[in-house]
């Protein structure tokens, strides 16, 4: 609630209106003092638009912007936020959905950070169950390493790749698992064939899930695959920690690698 005080003199109460600079010495002189014209009156005026205006600066407050979103550069000191995204494509007979995963990173006695998994790319395929749905139960996942990805960008129109994985080589249980996922152009030319088949001897699976890609299509996935690499490598948490101040100090400790003797002949 809004209060104004205004203190009134006997001027401005016998005429509000009256401007003195440009009045006439008559109009001065025919002004007569009242005694009983309080020289100090206080007014009092409550405005409750004060109230409707605080409430329209919280409704119409933007959200904060980027920069003071928390850091996500390991070791930052707040937990960052945190958001979970995905670009799925749907036809007749299948579904795929594909989303990033992080990077992993150890922290080190010194403070600083270093990557210990790559991130990837999970690729999720779920065959169709009728008009419009799709049976997720039943869906198989491929994760494509950044390599993996970097043929994927490269591919030609006309050309095709093949990944193989076992997801426990080197294990006890090599080879009960067998996935391979294929890429290859449609016949007309116009995007890919997506092909992912799955041997799980373990639990007594043999499916095969395929579904056709537009060229439209792919050219947004392979958009989303460039953006994505160096933040996969965890290339860009090492970009955000760089300070100008620091460049001299850490080019000079890594100076004793031999890096430096190249740019300095």
């Amino acid at each position: 609630m809004l209060r104004l005080q205004f203190l009134s003199s006997p001027l401005t109460t016998q005429n509000p209106k009256l401007n003195l600079n440009r009045s006439s010495p008559t109009k001065r002189s025919a002004l007569k003092f009242n005694p009983n014209i309080s020289t100090n009156k206080k007014l009092s005026v409550k405005c409750r638009h004060s109230e409707h205006f605080e409430q329209q600066r919280f409704a119409t407050t933007s959200p904060p912007n980027n920069s003071s979103l928390p850091s996500q550069t390991p070791g930052a000191g707040t937990f960052p936020t945190r958001y979970f995204v995905g670009h799925s494509i749907y036809k007749g007979k299948a579904a795929l959905t594909v989303e990033p995963r992080a990077p992993e990173f150890t922290a080190l006695d010194s403070g600083a950070f270093k990557i210990t998994k790559e991130g990837f790319v999970l690729l999720q395929f779920a065959p169709a169950a009728g008009v419009r749905q799709y049976d997720w139960s039943r869906k198989q996942v491929f994760s494509l390493s950044v390599t993996e990805i970097g043929s994927l960008v490269c591919l030609g129109a006309k050309e095709s790749c093949e990944f193989f994985h076992d997801p426990f080589k080197g294990k006890s249980e090599e080879g009960k698992v067998r996935k391979v996922l294929k890429v290859e152009p449609l016949p007309d030319g116009s995007g890919h064939f997506f092909n992912l088949s799955v041997q799980n001897k373990l639990v007594n699976v043999d499916e095969s899930i395929y579904i056709p890609v537009t060229r439209a299509e792919y050219t947004v996935l392979v958009s989303a695959f460039n953006f994505l690499l160096p933040h996969l490598l965890g290339w860009q948490a090492f970009a955000n920690s760089i300070k100008p101040e620091e460049t001299t100090r850490v080019n000079n400790a890594n100076s004793r690698y031999g890096g430096d003797f190249e740019w300095s002949r």
